[in-house]
């Protein structure tokens, strides 16, 4: 299926966030990810499904000034 990943259309086989995350190799820490404008907690990746044409946000934090 095809979602928009920061406004970059990706194909992927993944059915949840969680299983997206471990696609994209996301880190355990520091990510922030919001479906259709509405964060989810990390603990509810495992329950989130996604779906064809979804608009996902990532943001990664990062250390440093």
């Amino acid at each position: 299926m095809k979602v928009f990943i920061n406004n970059k259309e990706t194909e992927t086989e993944a059915r949840t966030l969680l299983a997206l995350a471990e696609e994209l190799s996301l880190p355990s820490r520091g990510v922030a990810v919001a479906i259709g404008n509405t964060m989810v907690q990390r603990t509810e990746w495992e329950k989130t499904e996604i779906h064809d044409g979804e608009h996902i946000i990532i943001i990664k934090a990062a250390c440093g000034g």
